[in-house]
């Protein structure tokens, strides 16, 4: 079946994107508003998180019991988020609810109650999440990682810190949010049961009249990179490294997914098969592609017995480097394959379905078909992924081990 999709651009700066799925009775929206992590102000980290969780205690007419008893009578289920660049609100429910869960969304961003009291459970459960870390190792490596890997502050800790969000007042988000809550940037995308012109007519009555300066972009500096150890005593070493990687739109970027998915496809990836399986030195080791706009890399992580850290690091270091040796014809088939059976499986899903339109306007400024994701990957060679390896090496790896003792790390800083 032929993909169609609809691209509305308002007057007002948001862009309205829509896929219809006629084989399927749901309807998900995603919708990305330009104010995330990387935006908090200086001294207010973390104010996207917190901001994120205070609009959804009540909007509107509704107090927070209220919302969520409207959200839930809809059978709507719904998910906020804090990305690097965007505040993220998603839904996926039947599509002839679609109409009222817009609604919802739009007293949301638009009216949200900010009352006083929300403001501390709101900020509790940010002080929490971040608490949490502690708890989740893997996770706290990989934050740490990407706080030292791209340009600051574009990996910030969408949690911000301790400090900043004990420091953090009601009146300090309220001015945040009337800054950075702004249609100019915003994308709102919707896929599966829709009535795509009854939706734009709904979307034009509750944000045509939506307005508000267009915000001041996101001036990074240079990443911190370099090595980090953090010492605990812990049964096991956390090691994660990242090495830079190509963006979205480069003409490297297939060949890329198809490099990351030779290395961490599945258990027959070349990283599960020869730190893991042969040699038995980690519990768990991937690699996996991560990019924001502008900036892209190649992020990996391997969690060990901390007696094994330094052979599980030099490992893992030297299969990475092994990649640009030569690729065989059947990891090459089997890596094409596992990336396209990922596409069509998330093709099914309706909140897949829009998450990849938001992201594609994002990332590119257009839609990618399945058809055309599909034929890219097919169309990639074993020498267009050397290639890529040549040009993009691992090398100048941003490394973060935390442990019980530090790890020789010259390898991951040779060029």
């Amino acid at each position: 079946m032929e993909e169609r999709f609809f691209i509305k651009e308002m007057p007002n700066g948001m862009t309205l994107l829509g896929q219809p799925m006629e084989q399927v009775s749901s309807a998900a929206m995603m919708m990305l508003i330009p104010a995330g992590a990387a935006h908090d102000p200086p001294g207010c980290e973390g104010a996207a998180a917190v901001a994120s969780e205070w609009m959804s205690r009540g909007a509107g007419d509704r107090d927070t019991r209220q919302l969520n008893d409207a959200l839930d009578s809809l059978g709507a289920q719904h998910d906020q988020s804090v990305l690097s660049e965007h505040v993220h609100l998603g839904s996926a429910q039947l599509g002839r609810n679609l109409q009222a869960v817009l609604e919802i969304f739009a007293d949301i961003v638009r009216r949200p109650r900010l009352a006083e009291a929300a403001f501390g459970p709101s900020r509790d459960l940010t002080i929490q999440d971040l608490a949490e870390l502690e708890d989740e190792p893997m996770r706290k490596c990989n934050v740490l990682l990407r706080e030292k890997f791209y340009p600051h502050p574009l990996g910030r800790c969408a949690y911000g810190t301790a400090e900043s969000l004990q420091a953090m007042t009601p009146d300090a988000v309220r001015a945040h949010l009337a800054r950075r809550l702004t249609p100019r940037g915003t994308i709102l995308a919707v896929a599966g049961k829709i009535d795509w012109q009854r939706f734009c007519d709904l979307v034009g009555k509750r944000f045509g009249d939506w307005d508000a300066e267009p915000n001041e972009p996101v001036r990074p500096a240079a990443p911190a990179g370099g090595v980090t150890f953090i010492e605990k005593p812990t049964a096991q070493a956390q090691i994660a490294l990242a090495h830079r990687s190509v963006t979205v739109g480069s003409e490297h970027y297939y060949p890329a997914r198809v490099a990351e998915t030779i290395l961490s496809g599945g258990m027959s990836g070349r990283l599960f098969t020869e730190v893991r399986e042969k040699r038995g030195l980690a519990y768990s080791v991937s690699s996996r592609y991560q990019s924001l706009k502008d900036h892209a890399g190649m992020f990996t992580y391997a969690g060990t017995r901390p007696e094994l850290a330094q052979q599980t690091f030099d490992v893992t270091i030297a299969e990475l480097r092994r990649l640009a040796e030569g690729i065989e014809p059947d990891e090459l088939t089997r890596a094409k394959t596992q990336l396209k059976s990922g596409l069509v499986m998330a093709s099914e899903s309706t909140s897949g379905r829009a998450g990849a339109l938001a992201s594609d306007w994002y990332h590119l400024g257009r839609v990618r078909t399945l058809a055309e994701l599909s034929r890219r990957i097919d169309e990639v060679t074993a020498e267009q992924v050397l290639d890529y390896l040549r040009a993009w090496p691992p090398e100048k790896f941003t490394v973060l081990v935390i442990g019980p003792e530090p790890l020789d790390t010259r390898t991951a800083e040779e060029a």
